[in-house]
């Protein structure tokens, strides 16, 4: 995970400088955008990384909330293809699953680095899915002082047994506690990651100094955003355009204007503003997630790869038949 958010950190830099290209997402539905959350979607996802990087590639990723219930199978499954930047051929086909599922993790985990209060002990945690793994992760990673993880999910089991296993595997204290309102009072951290259908966070939970990270669609009341002394995000034209979550729903409503979004996180990360600024701000992040995020991490394990002679080389073609 630390290898995963020190690419983070450069690929957001290389964002803010605008060494990059990164066309809208691509989502395939079954209907209209609500969809997602039952039926679920396949979104195309491709993007440039600049820089020393210099790397091209597309994340195709399927989302089906029906899997682990219904089929045993993770809820999100992906490819990645890396391309040359110069010959635009492809250089690699590789699984995206566990790729996608740490640099979302890793996202939560930069944001925190340079928003959440520095002294953080407890964190809170809605959902206990893949995806709430790597949030913990990536904020243990970044946070030493964490003790302790609060999770709520709405099948009890499910958050008990996602509760020992985080616990044995990270050597932190993970309990299963019995509502969203438990898991985000009197917390340092908070962290959205669920195929809710409705909102779940209401601003009267959220303390003093709170460091909240909104991963999943419309999980917060608007209140909640408006409460925020501070508005985060990864890129505000792209959750604009997504349209899926709460902010670019507030948007769409002109209950959120372009000005009130504080910065983009390669803003506070190149120190063009200022992160968190006092022990009392309470601030909010709001990534979408970008392909940039996923082709930077590939791209290191392809070097990798390559490195020490891992994985399978196909044949493209023996030779061109047309040129």
């Amino acid at each position: 995970m630390k290898d995963v958010i020190d690419d983070l950190e450069k690929v957001f830099i290389l964002h803010n400088k605008k060494d990059y290209v990164l066309p809208y997402k691509v989502s395939l539905r079954w209907g209209d955008k609500h969809t997602e959350e039952t039926r679920g979607r396949i979104n195309a996802m491709p993007g440039y990384v600049g820089g020393d990087t210099n790397i091209a590639g597309i994340k195709w990723i399927g989302s089906g909330p029906q899997n682990p219930m219904k089929y045993d199978l993770p809820r999100a499954s992906a490819l990645i293809i890396l391309n040359d930047a110069e010959k635009m051929l492809p250089l690699a086909i590789m699984d995206g699953t566990i790729i996608s599922a740490m640099r979302t993790g890793g996202v939560t985990g930069t944001a925190t680095k340079y928003l959440a209060r520095p002294d953080s002990k407890i964190a809170g945690i809605i959902g206990a899915g893949t995806q709430n793994r790597t949030q913990i992760m990536a904020i243990k990673t970044v946070m030493p002082k964490l003790s302790k993880v609060k999770v709520y999910d709405l099948y009890l089991e499910r958050s008990k047994r996602f509760a020992v296993e985080v616990s044995e595997e990270l050597g932190i204290e993970v309990v299963p506690v019995l509502s969203a309102e438990e898991a985000i009072r009197d917390t340092d951290i908070i962290v959205t990651a669920t195929t809710a259908k409705e909102p779940i966070v209401k601003a009267e939970w959220i303390g003093e100094g709170c460091f909240y990270s909104h991963v999943g669609g419309h999980e917060a009341e608007f209140d909640v955003i408006s409460k925020a002394n501070k508005i985060v995000v990864d890129d505000w034209e792209q959750i604009k355009h997504r349209g899926t979550q709460t902010l670019a729903i507030m948007h769409e409503k002109n209950e959120m204007k372009d000005e009130n979004i504080y910065a983009e996180i390669g803003d506070i990360i190149t120190q063009k503003k200022k992160g968190r600024e006092n022990e009392t701000e309470f601030i909010y992040f709001n990534g979408v997630g970008m392909a940039l995020e996923d082709i930077i991490v590939a791209n290191r394990i392809y070097s990798k790869a390559l490195e020490n002679g891992v994985g399978t080389v196909l044949e493209l073609w023996d030779k061109p038949i047309w040129i």
